[in-house]
């Protein structure tokens, strides 16, 4: 499960600014966020999941974003591939969406998007209409369609909305100020909360923007920034169980 707001064209200071939590298994093993070679050769910034490869939000040098999440369903069917390729391969082909019209039902439920400063496109296997522009505005997107207004993803949006219009000109701040917004450990009220086949308990314990376990939990905050003049600033901070702070990593570099 994963939570990600972004925003695009919505301030002149960062045209794109994406603020995203990654929830997983702690026990599942991960390399945190660096630079690496993916095996068709393209030079990519993101963690990596090795167990199945691939990853969940990767990071381009030209500073075109891609992000998967899965669909959370009652009784989820095993993909014949990884999820995990689909942010690399967002990244290397860009018209990656017009060619999963005929393959995505080899994957489980995801939801992909490919973001550039001011537009990008979305995907979805569980969409009636898979693949969509999109262009200026606030997103949000988790563990359902694009926009599906669950309590976490509706707070998280409208106070990135918030945070991204009236940020100065300092990225540190702007990302300090997006990481604090996604420790939210705020559970949604029983009456709101969703109902996607799990049982009660679980929706409750997954409701809310950070998700504070022992054994399952929100695993990384990775925050994307590209500023007006080029500057890429990318942070991101790891948690252990039950919310306990662990590496933290920054990169910045100018395209």
């Amino acid at each position: 499960m994963c939570l990600i707001a972004f925003s695009l064209g919505q301030s002149a200071r960062f045209p794109l600014v994406v603020a995203a939590n990654r929830d997983e298994f702690y026990r599942r093993p991960t390399a945190p966020l660096d630079w690496w070679t993916t095996e068709t050769g393209n030079r990519v910034l993101s963690g990596r999941d090795l167990r199945s490869g691939g990853t969940w939000l990767a990071v381009s040098p030209e500073g075109l974003v891609s992000a998967v999440t899965n669909v959370r369903e009652g009784s989820p069917e095993a993909g014949h591939i990884s999820r995990g390729e689909l942010p690399l391969r967002a990244l290397a082909e860009p018209e990656l969406q017009s060619s999963l019209e005929g393959t995505s039902a080899r994957y489980a439920g995801f939801n992909l998007v490919r973001l550039a400063d001011t537009a990008g496109w979305y995907f979805s296997n569980r969409d009636a209409h898979p693949g969509r522009s999109i262009f200026r505005g606030i997103y949000g997107l988790s563990n359902h369609l694009l926009q599906t207004p669950w309590p976490k993803l509706l707070r998280l949006r409208q106070a990135v909305g918030h945070t991204v219009q009236s940020a100065g000109g300092d990225s540190e701040a702007l990302h300090k100020d997006l990481t604090r917004l996604l420790q939210d450990t705020t559970p949604a009220p029983d009456h709101l909360l969703p109902n996607t086949g799990v049982h009660r308990e679980t929706e409750r314990f997954l409701s809310s923007p950070f998700i504070a376990g022992t054994e399952y939990g929100t695993r990384a905050t990775t925050i994307i920034s590209v500023s007006s003049n080029g500057e890429l600033h990318v942070t991101e901070q790891s948690w252990a169980p039950e919310g306990r702070p662990e590496e933290y990593r920054e990169f910045h570099w100018q395209r």
